[in-house]
């Protein structure tokens, strides 16, 4: 049997009592990274950054754990160097959890340093993956501390292992056997300072989706208190042999979108159409004869089932390709895959896959319109549109 992902969202939010995010996270599927920064001023955001940087390439073609050491070392003697030529970087650093799915093999690889933590959801249990390198985790394994003592130790930041503050680091590598149905969680300690382990393994196997579980772990952890940057990334394995919706491809944006049948003048022509067929069946329908009464109301039915079915076809093609920016419930600025439309008896042809810590209302003019007006983009293009806007209203990681 062979894997593949089906399902995976990510999330990195400021908390509620911290001023800038250190955070960064960088997903490509196979591969999935969460680097949590620390340092004076900027330091821990330039740290991480340059972790994830490390990773924004093409994987070379040798085993992951090599890929994954190789690539921590790399940036930790980067982010050393940095550091010893800008006194204002002087000693920053960041944690890494890195995991590269290898589908073929239905492993997944895993390279950590620090106490971001990676997790297996099987069956509705949760199994910690990773171990932190942590002042109380050390404690806690030599038997000065219980498991109770040790979730709630006034120490419990202190890390002992981090990338970069040293010219060579130690990274621990696993690999682990993976399974349809299994979901994987990367997370920074900003979600697991704030949820015990029982609460994150409710919300994951309970969520619907990867994007649902995404969003309840974040909120979830600033209505803990949110002392910390939150970082989540999520991802589903399941057998390759079962259908998906559509098959992974160029993204669809300007001419080819249009040839696609899935630019908005055309999704608006194809709900006005079957908007009016319905009025014009419903006229027919009331013309005496409950024959011709009962003909007139199966066409319109199956009128209205097609017109919908081809545009469901269309949208389920453009659900995967083409991506959006938008306000979500709580106002704030979101990034969206699909269309920015909802078909008749409530078909949506979006999802939110993630929610900036930045209000749409607070944009100036220029930034607010790019939201609000709900532009058809490549994913490349609205995600470096995001960026700017956080980077714009001071929003780090």
């Amino acid at each position: 049997m062979t894997l593949r992902i089906t399902d995976q969202a990510y999330a990195t939010d400021t908390g509620r009592q911290r001023s800038a995010n250190e955070d960064s996270v960088f997903v490509r599927a196979p591969l999935f990274v969460i680097a949590d920064g620390m340092g004076g001023a900027r330091a821990g955001e330039v740290a991480s950054k340059t972790v994830v940087e490390a990773f924004d390439h093409q994987l070379p073609d040798a085993p992951p754990e090599r890929v994954l050491r190789e690539t921590i070392e790399g940036a930790n003697r980067t982010i050393h160097s940095l550091a010893g030529k800008d006194p204002n970087l002087s000693g920053m650093g960041t944690t890494t959890t890195a995991a590269i799915v290898d589908e073929q093999a239905e492993e997944v690889a895993i390279g950590h340093v620090g106490d971001s933590r990676a997790y297996r959801l099987r069956r509705g249990k949760l199994e910690r993956l990773t171990r932190d390198h942590s002042l109380v985790e050390e404690m806690r394994r030599k038997g000065q501390l219980t498991e109770a003592q040790a979730e709630d130790h006034p120490q419990r930041s202190i890390i002992t292992r981090s990338v970069g503050p040293e010219p060579e680091v130690d990274v621990d590598l696993q690999t682990v056997p993976a399974q349809s149905g299994d979901i994987f969680l990367i997370c920074s300690d900003g979600l697991t300072t704030m949820l015990d382990e029982e609460h994150i393994e409710r919300i994951l196997a309970r969520a619907t989706s990867m994007p649902n579980a995404v969003r309840a772990l974040v909120d979830e952890a600033n209505r803990a208190g949110g002392r910390d940057n939150i970082s989540v990334i999520a991802f589903k394995l399941v057998d390759a042999a079962e259908p998906s919706l559509a098959s992974e491809g160029a993204t669809l944006i300007g001419q080819g979108a249009e040839e696609a049948g899935l630019t908005a003048t055309e999704v608006r022509r194809r709900a006005a159409a079957d908007a009016a067929r319905k009025r014009r069946e419903d006229q027919a329908a009331a013309v005496p004869g409950r024959r011709r009464r009962r003909i007139k109301r199966a066409a319109a039915v199956l009128a209205t089932l097609a017109v919908i079915g081809a545009i469901v076809f269309g949208a389920a093609y453009g659900l995967r390709h083409v991506w959006f920016l938008g306000t979500d419930s709580a106002g704030r600025v979101a990034l969206y895959r699909g269309l920015p439309y909802e078909l008749p008896f409530g078909v949506k042809l979006y999802s939110e896959r993630y929610a900036a810590p930045v209000q749409t209302q607070a944009l100036p003019a220029r930034r607010k319109d790019a939201v609000t007006g709900h532009g058809l983009r490549s994913h490349a293009d609205a995600q470096k549109l995001l960026e700017e806007i956080e980077r714009g209203q001071g929003v780090g990681g």
